[in-house]
C-alpha cells in the first residue's frame, strides 16, 4: 500500500504527461490568445464594415440607416434605377484593375482556405473584396453582410497565422476563431457563432478548437454590444403556439420552405450558368447587373440592400398576402443577379429574407383556413426564416440558434426545430449538398464528400515526391515524354498519380520538371503515395475528435 501512494504521483504524472505535450506542442497557449486578439480586431472590423455600407449608402438614399426600403420610398425612381448601376461600375473597376479573380470571395473561399491552409486569404485581396462588398451594398444590391463578413474575419485570422507562422491544425482553428467572431459581432449572436464556425468552416466539432472559437466569439459578440447595444436585429413581439394541433401545419410548412429553398439555389445557379456564357467585359457585368437590380427596386424599394427592415414587418405580421408572395419572386430574381453579375454580398440575408416571407405567407393562409387554431403570421414567418436560411446554407443547428438570438423566439423552439428538419432533409434529398458546397465542387474540391474524397483531389505529387540529387539530375539521361513511358508532373494531383499507377501497372514512376518533359527530377512509388493518402486521413480523423 505504502508502495503505491509513494508511486502516486509519478502514475498521476504519466497520465498527464501526454496531455500536456500535445496541449505545447499544438500551441494551445498561443491560440487561446490569439483568439483573444482576433476576437477584438474582427469585433472592431465588423463595426467599421456595417459603417463603411452606410457611408456608401448615404449619397442616394440620404442616411446610414440599415432602413434601406423606408428611404427608397422617399426616393426618386430614377436614383433608384441608377444608384446599383453606379455601384456596379465601382466594383467592376475594381475588380477589373485591382483584383486577381473575377469576382469578389465570401464563405466558401472561406471554407477553401481551410482545406488547403489558408491560400487565397490574402490580406491584399481580402481588403479589396471588402471594399467591394460594402460598396455593392451600400448602393443597393440585393444581397447580406454576413458573408462578406465572415470572410473578413478568416482574413485577418490567417494575416495573424502568417505573422506568427501558425500552420496546421492551430491555423484552421484561428481561421474558425475570425469566423466565429465574425457571425458574433454580425448578428450579436455569440452562441451561433460558434456553432455556425464548427459546423459550415470547421465541419467537425473537436474540443481542442471549442475553447479557442468560444474565446473569440464572446469578445466579439463583445465589441458589438458595446458599440450597438444588447438588442436583437429584430423587433419580435411575443408570440407563443396556439396549439400542438399546428404539428401537421409545421410539416407542410417544412415542404413549402424546402420548396423555396431549391428554387432559390435552382436560380442562383441558374443565372450563374448564364452569366458565365455571356461574353463581355469584367468590369460592364455589375454595371449590367446593377441596372437589373434597380429597375426590379423601382417596383419593389423592400428587394435594396440587406433587407432587414423588410423582414421586420414580416416577422411582425404587419406585411398583405400579395406583397409577401411579390417581394418573395422579386427577392430571388434581385438576388440571383446581384452574385451572378459579380457584386458583392452573401445568401444569409437573402434567405431569412425568403423565408420570413414564405412563413408569413403561409400563416396568413393557415390563419384563413383554421382562423381558431392557428397561431399568428408572424409566428410562421420567424420559423420560416429559420427553415429557408438553414436548408440553403446547410447549417441547420447554427442556423436555428442565429434565429432564436436574432428574434429572442426561444418560445418557438420545437415547432422551429421540426420544420428546419424537414426542410433540410428534402432540399439535401434533391440539391444533395449546400450552396457553398455547390460553389466549391464547380471548383473541383468535393468537401461535402468526406476528407478522402478532397484529399486525393488537393494532394499533389510534389508532397510525396523522392526527388533526385542536384548530381544525379546532371547525370540523367533525357526524359522521352513522348515515348509511351508514363510520367508525372510535380503539380498532378494524387488522384492523377493513383490512375497513372493503375492504369500502366507501374509501381514507381519518374517524375518530370514542370519547365522541362525531358528532365527527370524524381520519383513516386505507388506504396508510398499511398501511405501519404493514409497518413492524411488518419491526421484529418485525429483533428476532428481531439
Amino acid at each position: 500500500m505504502r508502495a503505491t501512494i509513494k508511486r502516486l504521483p509519478s502514475i498521476v504524472w504519466k497520465g498527464i504527461e501526454p496531455n500536456l505535450r500535445y496541449f505545447l506542442s499544438s500551441r494551445q497557449p498561443l491560440v487561446w490568445l490569439l483568439a483573444n486578439i482576433i476576437g477584438l480586431c474582427v469585433g472592431v472590423a465588423a463595426i467599421l464594415f456595417r459603417l463603411a455600407i452606410g457611408l456608401f449608402q448615404l449619397p442616394w438614399l440620404g442616411t446610414m440607416s440599415e432602413r434601406v426600403a423606408t428611404a427608397a420610398a422617399a426616393t426618386p425612381w430614377y436614383v433608384i434605377l441608377l444608384a446599383p448601376a453606379f455601384g456596379g461600375l465601382i466594383v467592376g473597376i475594381i475588380l477589373q484593375r485591382f483584383m486577381s479573380g473575377d469576382r469578389p470571395l465570401a464563405v466558401a473561399d472561406v471554407i477553401e482556405a481551410r482545406v488547403l491552409g489558408g491560400r487565397r486569404l490574402t490580406f491584399r485581396q481580402g481588403m479589396w473584396t471588402t471594399l467591394v462588398h460594402s460598396v455593392s451594398l451600400g448602393f443597393g444590391a440585393s444581397a447580406g453582410r454576413e458573408g462578406p463578413v465572415v470572410h473578413l474575419g478568416a482574413v485577418l485570422s490567417e494575416s495573424f497565422c502568417r505573422l506568427m507562422r501558425i500552420t496546421g491544425v492551430p491555423e484552421k482553428t484561428l481561421i474558425a476563431c475570425g469566423v466565429a467572431s465574425a457571425v458574433s459581432a454580425s448578428f450579436n449572436a455569440p452562441i451561433a457563432g460558434v456553432l455556425f464556425a464548427h459546423e459550415v468552416i470547421l465541419g467537425h466539432y473537436a474540443m481542442s478548437a471549442f475553447v479557442p472559437i468560444v474565446i473569440a466569439s464572446v469578445v466579439g459578440g463583445i465589441v458589438s454590444r458595446l458599440y450597438f447595444g444588447e438588442v436583437a436585429a429584430f423587433t419580435v413581439p411575443e408570440y407563443a403556439i396556439n396549439s400542438y394541433l399546428e404539428v401537421p401545419a409545421f410539416a407542410l410548412l417544412g415542404l413549402t420552405c424546402a420548396a423555396v429553398a431549391i428554387i432559390f439555389q435552382f436560380a442562383l445557379m441558374g443565372t450563374e450558368y448564364t452569366a458565365r456564357s455571356v461574353k463581355m467585359p469584367l468590369w460592364l457585368r455589375p454595371v449590367l447587373g446593377g441596372l437589373m437590380v434597380g429597375a426590379i427596386g423601382v417596383f419593389f424599394p423592400d428587394i435594396l440592400g440587406v433587407g432587414y427592415d423588410t423582414t421586420d414587418k414580416a416577422l411582425q405580421g404587419s406585411l398583405a398576402i400579395s406583397t409577401l408572395f411579390a417581394l418573395l419572386f422579386a427577392k430571388t430574381a434581385a438576388t440571383a443577379i446581384t452574385l451572378a453579375s459579380r457584386l458583392g454580398g452573401g445568401i444569409f440575408s437573402p434567405s431569412l429574407y425568403l423565408g420570413a416571407m414564405t412563413g408569413g405567407a403561409f400563416g396568413l393562409i393557415a390563419a384563413s383556413v383554421f382562423p381558431d387554431i392557428a397561431s399568428g403570421n408572424g409566428v410562421y414567418a420567424i420559423i420560416g426564416m429559420g427553415a429557408v436560411a438553414a436548408a440553403v446554407l446547410g447549417a441547420p443547428i447554427s442556423t436555428t440558434v442565429i434565429v432564436f438570438e436574432l428574434t429572442g423566439g426561444y418560445a418557438l423552439t420545437l415547432a422551429l426545430l421540426f420544420t428546419v428538419s424537414i426542410a433540410v432533409g428534402i432540399t439535401f434529398a434533391v440539391h444533395g449538398r449546400s450552396w457553398f458546397h455547390w460553389q466549391l465542387e464547380t471548383r473541383g474540391l468535393f468537401v461535402s464528400e468526406g476528407p478522402h474524397r478532397y484529399l486525393i483531389g488537393t494532394v499533389r505529387v510534389r508532397d510525396f515526391l523522392e526527388p533526385l540529387p542536384p548530381e544525379k539530375r546532371e547525370e540523367a539521361e533525357p526524359f522521352d515524354p513522348g515515348g509511351g513511358e508514363p510520367y508525372l508532373r510535380p503539380a498532378d494531383t494524387l488522384e492523377a498519380a493513383l490512375r497513372t499507377f493503375d492504369s500502366s501497372g507501374a509501381s514507381t514512376v519518374p517524375v518530370v520538371s514542370p519547365d522541362d518533359a525531358t528532365k527527370v527530377i524524381g520519383h513516386v512509388s505507388q506504396i508510398r503515395a499511398l501511405r501519404y493518402f493514409n497518413r492524411a486521413l488518419i491526421r484529418q480523423s485525429e483533428e476532428e475528435h481531439r
